[in-house]
Protein backbone atom coordinates (compact mmCIF):
# COMPACT_ATOMS: atom_id res chain seq x y z
CA UNK A 1 0.00 0.00 0.00
CA UNK A 2 1.26 3.59 -0.48
CA UNK A 3 2.20 5.70 2.25
CA UNK A 4 0.24 8.80 2.54
CA UNK A 5 1.89 11.83 1.80
CA UNK A 6 3.15 13.74 5.45
CA UNK A 7 1.74 16.77 6.68
CA UNK A 8 2.74 20.00 6.21
CA UNK A 9 4.29 21.75 8.91
CA UNK A 10 1.69 24.06 10.07
CA UNK A 11 -0.68 21.09 11.01
CA UNK A 12 1.82 19.88 13.56
CA UNK A 13 0.50 18.39 16.52
CA UNK A 14 3.17 19.20 19.56
CA UNK A 15 3.03 18.19 22.57
CA UNK A 16 4.22 19.40 25.70
CA UNK A 17 5.58 17.28 28.48
CA UNK A 18 5.67 19.10 31.89
CA UNK A 19 4.91 18.69 35.85
CA UNK A 20 4.81 22.22 36.62
CA UNK A 21 1.59 23.78 35.63
CA UNK A 22 2.98 27.19 35.12
CA UNK A 23 5.65 25.87 32.55
CA UNK A 24 2.47 23.76 30.34
CA UNK A 25 0.27 27.02 30.53
CA UNK A 26 3.18 29.25 29.33
CA UNK A 27 4.52 26.83 26.21
CA UNK A 28 0.66 26.57 25.13
CA UNK A 29 0.70 29.66 25.08
CA UNK A 30 3.68 30.13 22.85
CA UNK A 31 2.42 27.20 20.31
CA UNK A 32 -1.03 27.68 19.86
CA UNK A 33 -0.84 30.01 17.62
CA UNK A 34 1.07 27.67 15.38
CA UNK A 35 -0.10 24.15 16.32
CA UNK A 36 -1.96 21.93 17.63
CA UNK A 37 -0.84 21.46 21.03
CA UNK A 38 -1.36 18.64 23.69
CA UNK A 39 -0.29 18.88 27.46
CA UNK A 40 0.77 16.14 29.86
CA UNK A 41 1.40 16.69 33.56
CA UNK A 42 3.64 13.61 33.92
CA UNK A 43 6.00 11.29 32.03
CA UNK A 44 3.54 8.19 32.21
CA UNK A 45 0.43 10.35 30.49
CA UNK A 46 2.97 11.49 28.07
CA UNK A 47 3.25 7.75 27.08
CA UNK A 48 -0.40 7.19 27.31
CA UNK A 49 -1.04 10.01 24.70
CA UNK A 50 1.59 8.49 22.27
CA UNK A 51 0.25 5.25 22.83
CA UNK A 52 -3.35 6.61 21.34
CA UNK A 53 -1.81 8.66 18.60
CA UNK A 54 1.97 9.90 18.66
CA UNK A 55 2.47 13.68 18.31
CA UNK A 56 4.71 15.10 15.08
CA UNK A 57 7.02 16.55 18.23
CA UNK A 58 7.63 16.46 21.76
CA UNK A 59 8.89 19.28 24.13
CA UNK A 60 9.61 17.30 27.22
CA UNK A 61 10.59 18.29 30.61
CA UNK A 62 13.92 16.21 32.04
CA UNK A 63 13.27 16.90 35.66
CA UNK A 64 10.11 14.98 36.47
CA UNK A 65 8.81 12.63 39.14
CA UNK A 66 8.67 8.76 38.31
CA UNK A 67 9.49 8.61 35.31
CA UNK A 68 12.10 11.39 34.46
CA UNK A 69 12.70 12.86 30.79
CA UNK A 70 15.64 10.71 30.22
CA UNK A 71 13.45 7.59 30.69
CA UNK A 72 10.34 8.45 28.57
CA UNK A 73 12.60 9.37 25.66
CA UNK A 74 14.46 5.68 26.12
CA UNK A 75 11.37 4.45 25.76
CA UNK A 76 9.47 6.13 23.46
CA UNK A 77 12.48 5.55 21.19
CA UNK A 78 12.34 2.00 22.30
CA UNK A 79 8.51 1.56 20.40
CA UNK A 80 8.67 1.90 16.48
CA UNK A 81 5.43 3.67 16.48
CA UNK A 82 7.09 7.14 18.29
CA UNK A 83 10.53 5.92 17.22
CA UNK A 84 10.82 8.84 14.89
CA UNK A 85 8.93 11.77 16.90
CA UNK A 86 11.47 14.31 17.44
CA UNK A 87 12.48 15.35 21.17
CA UNK A 88 13.03 18.64 22.03
CA UNK A 89 14.32 18.39 26.35
CA UNK A 90 13.45 20.98 28.35
CA UNK A 91 16.05 21.71 31.59
CA UNK A 92 17.76 23.76 34.10
CA UNK A 93 20.18 21.65 34.53
CA UNK A 94 23.39 23.58 33.22
CA UNK A 95 25.74 20.56 32.78
CA UNK A 96 27.37 19.32 30.03
CA UNK A 97 26.81 15.70 30.55
CA UNK A 98 23.00 16.37 31.39
CA UNK A 99 22.60 17.07 27.69
CA UNK A 100 25.10 14.30 26.69
CA UNK A 101 22.43 11.79 28.50
CA UNK A 102 19.64 13.35 26.54
CA UNK A 103 21.33 12.89 23.55
CA UNK A 104 22.21 9.45 24.14
CA UNK A 105 18.68 8.74 25.26
CA UNK A 106 17.34 9.66 21.42
CA UNK A 107 16.70 13.56 22.25
CA UNK A 108 17.10 15.76 19.12
CA UNK A 109 17.48 19.35 21.33
CA UNK A 110 17.32 21.25 24.33
CA UNK A 111 15.91 24.16 25.51
CA UNK A 112 17.05 25.75 28.97
CA UNK A 113 15.27 26.81 31.27
CA UNK A 114 13.60 29.90 31.78
CA UNK A 115 13.47 29.98 28.28
CA UNK A 116 12.81 32.49 25.56
CA UNK A 117 9.59 31.79 23.15
CA UNK A 118 11.48 33.18 19.89
CA UNK A 119 14.19 30.46 20.77
CA UNK A 120 11.29 27.34 22.04
CA UNK A 121 9.48 28.49 18.24
CA UNK A 122 12.90 28.56 16.31
CA UNK A 123 13.57 25.10 17.82
CA UNK A 124 10.32 23.50 16.94
CA UNK A 125 10.38 24.73 13.75
CA UNK A 126 13.63 23.83 13.04
CA UNK A 127 13.00 19.87 14.25
CA UNK A 128 9.55 19.27 12.26
CA UNK A 129 10.75 20.82 9.55
CA UNK A 130 13.79 18.27 9.48
CA UNK A 131 10.98 15.68 9.99
CA UNK A 132 8.54 16.77 7.08
CA UNK A 133 11.78 16.41 5.27
CA UNK A 134 12.51 12.87 6.16
CA UNK A 135 9.04 12.15 6.30
CA UNK A 136 8.71 13.24 2.16
CA UNK A 137 12.26 11.34 1.61
CA UNK A 138 10.84 8.09 3.36
CA UNK A 139 7.42 8.34 1.79
CA UNK A 140 9.45 8.59 -1.71
CA UNK A 141 11.67 5.74 -0.82
CA UNK A 142 8.65 3.55 -0.33
CA UNK A 143 7.18 4.83 -3.78
CA UNK A 144 10.50 3.78 -5.47
CA UNK A 145 10.10 0.66 -3.56
CA UNK A 146 6.98 -0.17 -3.98
CA UNK A 147 7.50 0.19 -8.07
CA UNK A 148 10.81 -1.64 -7.84
CA UNK A 149 8.64 -4.73 -6.22
CA UNK A 150 6.39 -4.71 -8.87
CA UNK A 151 8.73 -4.85 -11.32
CA UNK A 152 10.69 -7.59 -9.56
CA UNK A 153 7.40 -9.79 -9.74
CA UNK A 154 6.87 -9.02 -13.22
CA UNK A 155 10.24 -9.91 -14.27
CA UNK A 156 9.82 -13.13 -12.10
CA UNK A 157 6.50 -14.06 -13.69
CA UNK A 158 8.01 -13.39 -16.97
CA UNK A 159 10.87 -15.81 -16.19
CA UNK A 160 9.08 -18.75 -14.59
CA UNK A 161 6.89 -18.36 -17.45
CA UNK A 162 9.77 -18.52 -19.85
CA UNK A 163 11.48 -21.23 -18.08
CA UNK A 164 7.81 -23.61 -18.03
CA UNK A 165 7.18 -23.09 -21.94
CA UNK A 166 10.60 -24.28 -22.56
CA UNK A 167 10.24 -27.28 -20.00
CA UNK A 168 7.47 -27.86 -21.53
CA UNK A 169 9.57 -27.71 -25.60
CA UNK A 170 11.45 -30.22 -24.16
CA UNK A 171 8.83 -32.35 -22.50
CA UNK A 172 6.88 -32.82 -25.04
CA UNK A 173 9.26 -34.10 -27.76
CA UNK A 174 10.08 -36.80 -25.24
CA UNK A 175 6.85 -37.81 -23.23
CA UNK A 176 8.86 -41.07 -21.53
CA UNK A 177 10.24 -39.31 -18.91
CA UNK A 178 6.93 -38.62 -16.99
CA UNK A 179 7.67 -36.76 -14.15
CA UNK A 180 11.36 -36.84 -14.16
CA UNK A 181 11.51 -33.25 -14.20
CA UNK A 182 9.48 -32.74 -10.65
CA UNK A 183 11.40 -35.70 -8.83
CA UNK A 184 14.53 -34.32 -9.99
CA UNK A 185 14.07 -30.98 -8.74
CA UNK A 186 13.21 -31.74 -5.85
CA UNK A 187 16.34 -34.52 -5.57
CA UNK A 188 18.59 -31.36 -6.54
CA UNK A 189 16.95 -29.26 -3.39
CA UNK A 190 17.25 -31.50 -1.10
CA UNK A 191 21.04 -32.66 -1.95
CA UNK A 192 21.81 -28.86 -2.02
CA UNK A 193 20.09 -28.44 1.60
CA UNK A 194 21.92 -31.23 3.14
CA UNK A 195 25.28 -30.14 2.02
CA UNK A 196 25.33 -26.57 2.95
CA UNK A 197 24.60 -27.78 6.29
CA UNK A 198 27.21 -29.03 6.52
CA UNK A 199 30.14 -27.56 8.81
CA UNK A 200 32.44 -27.36 5.59
CA UNK A 201 29.20 -26.47 3.43
CA UNK A 202 30.09 -23.92 0.77
CA UNK A 203 28.97 -20.48 2.01
CA UNK A 204 27.91 -19.67 -1.58
CA UNK A 205 25.15 -22.45 -1.06
CA UNK A 206 22.65 -20.41 0.75
CA UNK A 207 18.67 -20.73 0.51
CA UNK A 208 17.98 -18.09 -2.09
CA UNK A 209 20.84 -20.23 -4.25
CA UNK A 210 19.20 -23.48 -3.64
CA UNK A 211 16.01 -22.39 -4.70
CA UNK A 212 17.36 -20.73 -7.88
CA UNK A 213 19.41 -24.23 -8.35
CA UNK A 214 16.31 -26.08 -7.98
CA UNK A 215 14.30 -23.94 -10.20
CA UNK A 216 17.17 -24.03 -13.01
CA UNK A 217 17.18 -28.17 -12.75
CA UNK A 218 14.64 -29.05 -14.94
CA UNK A 219 16.53 -27.26 -17.65
CA UNK A 220 18.93 -29.88 -17.67
CA UNK A 221 18.05 -31.99 -20.97
CA UNK A 222 16.29 -28.59 -22.86
CA UNK A 223 19.02 -29.22 -25.55
CA UNK A 224 17.09 -32.30 -26.35
CA UNK A 225 14.65 -30.11 -28.55
CA UNK A 226 17.71 -29.74 -31.04
CA UNK A 227 17.77 -33.74 -30.96
CA UNK A 228 15.97 -35.19 -34.22
CA UNK A 229 12.76 -37.31 -33.53
CA UNK A 230 14.51 -40.72 -34.93
CA UNK A 231 17.10 -40.59 -32.69
CA UNK A 232 15.24 -39.34 -29.63
CA UNK A 233 11.94 -40.98 -29.55
CA UNK A 234 13.81 -44.22 -30.92
CA UNK A 235 12.05 -47.23 -28.75
CA UNK A 236 15.54 -49.25 -28.84
CA UNK A 237 19.69 -48.98 -28.49
CA UNK A 238 21.09 -45.73 -30.38
CA UNK A 239 23.55 -46.47 -32.87
CA UNK A 240 27.09 -45.21 -31.87
CA UNK A 241 26.37 -42.66 -34.65
CA UNK A 242 22.98 -41.81 -33.01
CA UNK A 243 24.92 -41.64 -29.50
CA UNK A 244 26.81 -38.83 -30.92
CA UNK A 245 24.31 -36.93 -31.91
CA UNK A 246 22.14 -37.28 -28.99
CA UNK A 247 25.35 -36.46 -26.81
CA UNK A 248 25.14 -32.56 -28.36
CA UNK A 249 22.07 -32.25 -26.65
CA UNK A 250 24.55 -30.65 -23.67
CA UNK A 251 26.04 -28.19 -26.02
CA UNK A 252 22.56 -27.61 -27.67
CA UNK A 253 21.12 -26.74 -24.00
CA UNK A 254 23.74 -24.47 -22.89
CA UNK A 255 24.07 -22.41 -26.44
CA UNK A 256 20.11 -21.86 -26.49
CA UNK A 257 20.21 -20.72 -21.96
CA UNK A 258 23.44 -18.40 -23.29
CA UNK A 259 21.15 -16.98 -25.90
CA UNK A 260 18.68 -16.03 -23.16
CA UNK A 261 21.09 -14.88 -21.04
CA UNK A 262 22.61 -13.11 -23.27
CA UNK A 263 18.51 -11.15 -24.61
CA UNK A 264 17.94 -10.53 -20.38
CA UNK A 265 21.19 -9.23 -19.48
CA UNK A 266 20.74 -7.96 -16.13
CA UNK A 267 17.07 -9.95 -15.39
CA UNK A 268 18.74 -13.17 -16.18
CA UNK A 269 19.47 -13.74 -12.79
CA UNK A 270 21.37 -16.84 -11.21
CA UNK A 271 18.78 -19.45 -12.61
CA UNK A 272 20.11 -19.13 -16.28
CA UNK A 273 23.28 -19.16 -15.25
CA UNK A 274 22.62 -22.41 -13.00
CA UNK A 275 20.14 -24.10 -15.79
CA UNK A 276 23.43 -23.00 -18.67
CA UNK A 277 25.85 -25.21 -16.35
CA UNK A 278 23.44 -27.89 -15.41
CA UNK A 279 22.32 -28.19 -19.27
CA UNK A 280 26.35 -28.63 -20.35
CA UNK A 281 27.93 -30.39 -17.61
CA UNK A 282 25.23 -32.71 -15.82
CA UNK A 283 26.93 -35.73 -17.91
CA UNK A 284 30.39 -34.94 -17.04
CA UNK A 285 32.28 -37.62 -15.18
CA UNK A 286 34.55 -36.65 -11.58
CA UNK A 287 37.02 -38.91 -13.21
CA UNK A 288 37.07 -36.75 -16.48
CA UNK A 289 35.65 -39.35 -18.46
CA UNK A 290 31.95 -37.67 -19.33
CA UNK A 291 31.03 -35.19 -21.71
CA UNK A 292 30.51 -32.69 -23.32
CA UNK A 293 34.11 -30.92 -21.81
CA UNK A 294 35.73 -33.83 -20.02
CA UNK A 295 35.99 -31.52 -16.86
CA UNK A 296 37.22 -33.83 -13.63
CA UNK A 297 36.59 -33.58 -9.53
CA UNK A 298 35.56 -29.70 -8.54
CA UNK A 299 36.39 -28.30 -11.95
CA UNK A 300 32.93 -29.69 -12.50
CA UNK A 301 30.03 -26.91 -11.30
CA UNK A 302 28.28 -28.02 -8.25
CA UNK A 303 25.09 -27.56 -10.12
CA UNK A 304 25.68 -30.25 -12.76
CA UNK A 305 27.34 -32.79 -10.24
CA UNK A 306 23.78 -32.43 -7.98
CA UNK A 307 22.59 -32.87 -11.10
CA UNK A 308 24.18 -35.79 -12.49
CA UNK A 309 23.21 -37.76 -9.17
CA UNK A 310 19.80 -37.13 -9.17
CA UNK A 311 19.22 -37.13 -12.84
CA UNK A 312 21.13 -41.17 -13.35
CA UNK A 313 18.89 -42.05 -9.86
CA UNK A 314 15.89 -41.36 -11.08
CA UNK A 315 16.59 -43.07 -14.66
CA UNK A 316 17.56 -45.95 -12.77
CA UNK A 317 14.54 -46.08 -11.15
CA UNK A 318 12.45 -45.30 -13.75
CA UNK A 319 11.11 -47.38 -16.56
CA UNK A 320 11.93 -46.60 -20.58
CA UNK A 321 11.53 -48.04 -23.50
CA UNK A 322 14.66 -49.54 -23.25
CA UNK A 323 15.00 -50.53 -20.03
CA UNK A 324 13.27 -51.96 -16.37
CA UNK A 325 13.03 -49.81 -13.40
CA UNK A 326 15.57 -50.88 -10.89
CA UNK A 327 14.92 -51.14 -6.97
CA UNK A 328 15.78 -47.69 -4.92
CA UNK A 329 18.41 -50.34 -3.54
CA UNK A 330 19.62 -51.78 -6.42
CA UNK A 331 19.74 -47.70 -8.07
CA UNK A 332 21.62 -46.89 -4.48
CA UNK A 333 24.11 -49.41 -4.74
CA UNK A 334 24.80 -47.98 -8.47
CA UNK A 335 25.44 -44.86 -7.25
CA UNK A 336 27.34 -45.43 -4.20
CA UNK A 337 29.80 -47.86 -6.84
CA UNK A 338 30.28 -44.86 -9.06
CA UNK A 339 30.86 -42.24 -6.09
CA UNK A 340 34.84 -40.94 -6.91
CA UNK A 341 34.48 -42.26 -10.44
CA UNK A 342 31.27 -41.39 -12.43
CA UNK A 343 29.95 -39.04 -8.99
CA UNK A 344 31.47 -36.58 -6.67
CA UNK A 345 31.63 -38.48 -3.20
CA UNK A 346 29.86 -35.67 -1.65
CA UNK A 347 26.88 -35.43 -3.08
CA UNK A 348 26.29 -39.49 -3.13
CA UNK A 349 26.61 -38.75 0.39
CA UNK A 350 23.99 -36.26 0.41
CA UNK A 351 22.01 -39.08 -1.60
CA UNK A 352 22.92 -41.86 1.38
CA UNK A 353 21.89 -39.37 4.35
CA UNK A 354 18.76 -38.13 2.63
CA UNK A 355 17.58 -41.23 1.16
CA UNK A 356 14.43 -41.24 3.34
CA UNK A 357 12.96 -38.01 1.67
CA UNK A 358 14.42 -38.80 -1.76
CA UNK A 359 12.36 -41.90 -1.31
CA UNK A 360 9.21 -40.11 -0.43
CA UNK A 361 9.71 -38.11 -3.58
CA UNK A 362 9.79 -40.22 -6.47
CA UNK A 363 6.52 -41.53 -4.41
CA UNK A 364 4.75 -38.46 -4.40
CA UNK A 365 5.77 -37.67 -8.35
CA UNK A 366 5.81 -41.72 -9.12
CA UNK A 367 4.56 -41.50 -12.79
Amino acid sequence: MTPPEPHAVPQATILVVDDTPANLTLLAQVLKPDYRVQLAVSGAKALEICARQPPDLIVLDVMMPELDGYEVCRRLKADPATRRVPIIFLTALPRPEDESAGFEAGGADFIHKPFNPTTVLARVRTHLQLKLAEDRLLHHNALLSGELEARQREVERLRDTTLFVMVSLAEFRDADTGNHIQRTQEYVRTLARWIAAQPDGPAELTEAAIDELAKAAPLHDIGKVAIPDGILLKPGKLSADEWQVMKTHAEHGADLLQRAIDRLGDDAGPMLTFGKQIARHHHEKWDGSGYPDGLAGPAIPLSARLMAVADVYDALISVRPYKQAMSHDEALAFIRAGSGSHFDPRVVEALDACLDEIQSIASRWAD
